[in-house]
């Protein structure tokens, strides 16, 4: 008798991933990651698969946008020995900061990153939970290229590509583990 194959990546992570219809407003399914989160061995998966995905590329450090980019990095770091540089709302980083202007569905936002963080030339692996429309995603790179950094590979847990995030990180890999749509 042979042992059966273990559940792919993609249908760990779908099991472990719930729809929350109309949240936050009426015409929006959720994806909701607290799940995962909760099963040790689910999250544990998501983390190692990650790991392989963004090794291949040979990142110097790993680059996580707040916040839910920082539950996934920190664990990725470590797994894979890499240096963690967070990337912040305005005012939350304590030394000199440079920073990225990106607009919203209604309006404009900011983010920043220590200014000496990123070094010129190294190679940088964007971590966020979710690639979605893109803009988060694609203002970082722009911040990480402006500040002499190459892009290694950007990486997300999940994907929603009917929302063509990955067409706004063109000339960057982008790497995912599921994707709806």
């Amino acid at each position: 008798m042979t042992a059966a194959a273990p559940d792919s990546i993609e249908t760990v992570l779908q099991s472990l991933i719930r729809d929350v219809p109309n949240f936050p407003k009426p015409g929006i399914v959720f994806k909701d990651i607290t799940p995962l989160l909760e099963d040790t061995c689910g999250f544990r998966a998501c983390i190692e698969a990650l790991a392989e995905r963004v090794a291949a590329h040979k990142p110097d450090a790993l680059v996580a946008i707040e916040s839910r980019g920082f539950i996934f990095g920190a664990p990725l770091a470590l797994h894979l020995g890499l240096p963690l540089i967070v990337v912040r709302k305005p005012g939350k980083l304590p030394r000199a900061t440079e920073s990225v202007a990106y607009q919203l569905e209604y309006g404009e936002d900011r983010l920043e990153v220590h200014a000496d963080a990123i070094l010129p030339g190294k190679r940088y692996a964007l971590i966020d939970d979710v690639l979605a429309t893109g803009g988060t995603a694609e203002a970082v790179v722009s911040l990480i290229t402006r500040l002499g950094g190459r892009m290694a590979c950007a990486a997300f847990p999940l994907e929603l590509g009917f929302l063509g995030g990955r067409a706004r990180l063109a000339g960057t890999v982008a790497e995912s583990l599921v994707v709806y749509g």
